[in-house]
């Protein structure tokens, strides 16, 4: 990758990444919620589906970068577990929403409408997004804020 595209601050791309398939999921959850809840409009359908598609991809870029980000900062030896926990947790994330986001087009392409069951469960399958990705973040937090992962070094007050 193209290290003059990394700012100074950067240790890596990860850290530029790691947010929109974070927000990514949550809005597509949020957008499924309210089609969901209200009545069911076409733009709505593609809206939410084009949200989980975008998430998908974005969290295939997410991981990629996180598994070049091993080889580019200094890792705690605490902090192993923890990255190796983060590690699999995003790669069932990424696996997971790669499938939903392949469901929803077929969704998409299939039937106009659809019914009330059939949206609820797809609801459903895309609030468990959520759940991955917020115990992905809560382990890569933990990286970052527990253990100084990617950090530099502030020297301490005296």
């Amino acid at each position: 990758m193209p290290t003059w595209l990394i700012p100074s601050w950067a240790p890596n791309f990860h850290p530029l990444v790691i947010h929109f398939p974070i927000v990514l999921v949550m809005a597509a959850a949020v957008v499924d919620l309210v089609d969901v809840a209200f009545e069911r409009s076409a733009w709505l359908k593609s809206a939410t589906t084009t949200l989980y598609i975008t998430s998908a991809l974005s969290l295939i870029v997410t991981f990629l970068t996180g598994l070049q980000a091993q080889g580019t900062v200094l890792i705690p030896g605490m902090a192993y577990p923890v990255l190796a926990e983060h590690r699999l947790w995003a790669l069932i994330t990424m696996s997971y929403c790669t499938v939903v986001a392949a469901l929803r087009l077929i969704v998409l392409r299939g039937v106009n409408g659809g019914s009330r069951r059939r949206r609820v469960a797809l609801l459903a399958i895309g609030l468990l997004s959520v759940v991955l990705i917020q115990q992905t973040a809560e382990r890569g937090a933990r990286l970052v804020y527990e253990y100084g992962t990617g950090v530099i070094g502030a020297p301490a007050p005296r």
